[in-house]
């Protein structure tokens, strides 16, 4: 692993596959460092033939950490009210940004784009843009920033309010536990708690695991635009995937992007929350390859 320097930005970043491969970044969400994209899913990519880039955002894992106070429970409380109430330290137009020059780091003209979560918002807002950097875009369990669509569900908000309010952990085994409960309320029905226990270990092994930087995330969500009206501009080749047991994005997110992006395939999985499921992980993988092979882009 190694980083680039970004503007005032140090992102961290690792590489699958060959250089001469064709370039596939992923971008991961809210809260979660570069080893939340399940490494058999990446290893199935590489076999398909993509160079894989993963990174750490911004405030998570080994990139640099944004040195200004905290925000407070009000600027979450306004931001997740309205939007024109919303205070944050960057958009998810700058995370953006951080892709875009994370690419022209490694010499990458354009790449095919894969995000979840957040990481599919700034993978739509990477698309929209700067449109000759991206190749094909796959959308995981992600919205349009419409905030009719996609919400999150009523009844899993009790436990994220209490997730919120939890005291920090005070050692590691603390936070790995928090770590596994956290993805636990959030995932489908297929949650392996051996494998979340693992990848959690290595989020706190890699790097401090803090709410400050996820509520700076959410709060870079909050103060964010809606894209609808610019995602209809994408021309490359999109998929959309979407779990229909998600409930911290609901369903409806995954169907307004797909609707938002002419031409965009939408694939949808039965028994898939908001997470990556083991058993359906190769069907992702060929799904996100067929898209990218529908780029006629030489480059």
């Amino acid at each position: 692993m190694t980083s680039a320097q970004i503007g005032d930005v140090r992102i961290e970043y690792v590489v699958d596959g060959p250089d001469d491969a064709e370039p596939m970044l992923l971008i991961m969400g809210m809260g979660a460092q570069l080893v939340a994209w399940p490494q058999d899913l990446v290893d199935l990519l590489v076999d398909q033939g993509f160079r894989v880039i993963r990174y750490d955002n911004r405030d998570q894992g080994l990139s640099s950490f944004t040195d200004a106070p905290p925000p407070s429970r009000g600027d979450i409380a306004r931001g997740l009210a309205a939007r024109r109430l919303a205070r944050a330290d960057y958009t998810l137009g700058d995370l953006a940004d951080d892709a875009a020059g994370l690419l022209e780091h490694l010499g990458i003209a354009s790449a095919h784009v894969v995000g979840a979560s957040m990481g599919g918002m700034i993978a739509q807002e990477l698309t929209v843009s700067r449109p000759e950097m991206v190749r094909s875009l796959c959308s995981i369990m992600s919205n349009t920033g419409h905030r009719r669509h996609g919400r999150t569900s009523a009844k899993l908000l009790p436990a994220l309010v209490r997730q919120i309010r939890a005291n920090p952990p005070r050692t590691r085994d603390e936070a790995i536990a928090a770590s596994v409960e956290a993805f636990r309320v959030i995932a489908g029905k297929d949650f392996d708690a051996d494998e979340m226990r693992l990848m959690a270990q290595a989020h706190v092994e890699r790097g401090t695991v803090t709410s400050v930087s996820r509520d700076r995330q959410l709060n870079a969500i909050n103060a964010s635009p809606d894209r609808t009206a610019r995602l209809r501009t994408i021309t490359v080749p999109t998929l959309v995937i979407h779990g229909l047991r998600d409930r911290l994005v609901l369903p409806s997110g995954g169907v307004a992007t797909a609707r938002a992006i002419s031409g965009s395939r939408l694939l949808m999985f039965p028994e898939m929350g908001h997470d990556l499921p083991r058993g359906r992980r190769a069907e992702m993988a060929e799904a996100i390859t067929q898209n990218a092979r529908r780029s006629a882009d030489p480059r």
